[in-house]
């Protein structure tokens, strides 16, 4: 068998079977070869950052890796935002960038670029493939080191001599690296911290983030009255009723630090010490109060929700958790408002849904209006990096298909990733993307009054303006094979919500906010 042959059995073989692609003429042979592997799926994405961000979706919520294909430097740097966003979210994904052939290069062809350089700054495991020969053993390494704790971009390149050259062969699953256990010790030192004096901060983060972790770490706040929080944008976040309620850490500084101040002991769990997403004037970076002592329970890489289990059982006994009841808003009526959107989605959010949430300055209301829906998952925007929203809902729709997917979306940010609603409607994906449009890219309005840059010019202000023209997104929506409706009013979203939700399939609604809320 040739490259490509064998390393597309190889990656299925090590679990891999799905692969969001992009592909170029470096990448014909992987493309070729599909059709003889109908074990591995491929999803076609009409920009890189489509592929990436869909791969980093169905790793969150698969729990194994995704791969994507990858047209030489200039694919991967289309993609690099979005596995920006997976390396923070410690997903496990793997890269397939396709290169030149290996004696092409020297000639410096107009597309040659440094992708050694690109992928260092998203990759934790990188390698080129030298070899027909070595590429399987390669390709597996690769599943290896994405699926080691706590979760890795792989990226592996692949030039088109090695792909077509015969002489391939499969390579067998290599073993990655489990989460490592915490020592009975650190418990028990953690454990004396939350049973001492002065305001306690239980501060989640990655694998800590699981069901189990959230009831143990419950049990644990009701025994020591320590508080719960976690990262503020959590790669995946169980919620609903049943399950503990856990209050992301803001946003903005000023009420981060508000929250964190008096804090005389901050157990860490999965989460690194919290810090602001920018340098502000007149206010610290760093987010752990003066006096206040840090204890690292598990790091990531450790098993944050087994380390939660074993304080619970030192400390909490048979302490109940407290938990969110089973409540709803009702369903909102008149004007349509960041408030009213939020209720309207927690009056109607159904069972088992995955919840993407990319609403920004639009989803202030969001989390009190769901957290006594049923069950269901929340997935954020991890690294900051904007336009993840569609992606991430399009890889999770994948991942579990008998899961209603909820995308809850900003207008601006949706433009930078607006295609992948042709790959929903291509593959019949089940998302009901909601559009929060308030015509503005107003989470940069917030920023510019908070850095002390603020003017009343029309020149700045313009800059952060997304009317003239108006974005048409029912126009753009349907244009791409997804049925749309625009909303104005909440009668109207409540209306068309039941409308997107009554079958499976691809829907938008574009949810036109009113200018007092703007």
């Amino acid at each position: 068998m040739n490259g490509a042959h064998a390393l597309i059995r190889t990656l299925v073989d090590a679990g891999v079977d799905i692969c969001f692609a992009n592909p170029g003429t470096s990448e014909m042979h992987f493309v070729a070869a599909l059709d003889d592997v109908p074990a591995m799926r491929a999803v076609l994405t009409l920009f890189e950052g489509v592929a990436t961000g869909a791969a980093d979706g169905y790793g969150r919520m698969a729990g194994r890796p995704a791969a994507t294909l990858l047209h030489l430097g200039p694919g991967l740097a289309n993609g690099i935002a979005n596995l920006h966003n997976a390396r923070r979210a410690r997903t496990p994904l793997v890269n397939i960038v396709g290169d030149h052939a290996t004696h092409h290069k020297r000639l410096d062809a107009p597309l040659e670029s440094d992708i050694d350089a690109l992928a260092s700054a998203v990759s934790g495991w990188f390698r080129r493939s030298l070899t027909t020969s070595d590429l399987a053993a390669d390709a597996a390494a690769a599943v290896a080191a994405a699926r080691s704790a706590p979760g890795f971009v792989a990226t592996l390149v692949l030039p088109a001599d090695v792909s077509w050259g015969e002489g391939g062969r499969t390579a067998a699953p290599q073993r990655h690296r489990a989460p490592a256990p915490v020592r009975p010790a650190v418990v028990r030192e953690v454990a004396e911290a939350l049973t001492g004096a002065g305001p306690r901060v239980l501060f989640l983060g990655g694998n800590a983030l699981t069901e189990r972790g959230l009831l143990a770490a419950a049990r644990v706040s009701a025994c020591t009255g320590a508080r719960l929080l976690c990262e503020t944008f959590p790669a995946r976040l169980p919620r609903g009723a049943g399950l503990p309620f856990v209050q992301p850490l803001a946003y903005p500084p000023e009420p981060a630090l508000a929250e964190l101040a008096g804090t005389r002991h901050l157990v860490l769990a999965g989460a690194r010490e919290p810090v602001a997403f920018f340098a502000y004037p007149d206010l610290p970076g760093h987010f752990v109060p003066e006096g206040c002592e840090v204890h690292l329970l598990a790091e990531p890489g450790e098993d944050a929700t087994e380390a939660l289990c074993a304080l619970a059982d030192d400390l909490a006994g048979d302490a109940i958790p407290r938990v969110s009841e089973d409540r709803r808003p009702h369903p909102p009526t008149g004007a349509l408002t960041t408030r009213t959107l939020a209720e309207a989605l927690g009056a109607l959010l159904p069972p088992g849904a995955i919840v993407v949430d990319e609403a920004l300055t639009s989803g202030v209301h969001l989390a009190a209006a769901t957290a006594g829906c049923p069950r269901h998952d929340w997935l954020t925007l991890t690294g900051g990096a904007i336009g993840q929203g569609l992606p991430v809902a399009t890889g999770a729709a994948i991942a579990c298909p008998g899961r209603p997917v909820i995308s809850i979306q900003a207008e601006g940010s949706a433009m930078y990733t607006i295609t992948a609603l042709w790959t929903q409607a291509r593959e019949q994906l089940d998302v009901t993307t909601v559009i929060c449009n308030n015509g503005a890219y107003a989470i940069l309005d917030g920023e510019l009054e908070r850095v002390g840059a603020a003017r009343d010019g029309v020149r700045a202000r313009r800059l952060l303006d997304l009317t003239g023209p108006a974005l048409d997104f029912v126009a753009l929506a349907t244009g791409m094979g997804v049925p749309a409706r625009r909303a104005g009013t909440a009668d109207e979203l409540v209306d068309h919500l039941r409308w997107a939700l009554a079958e499976p399939g691809p829907r938008l609604i574009d949810a036109v906010l009113q200018s007092a809320t703007r």
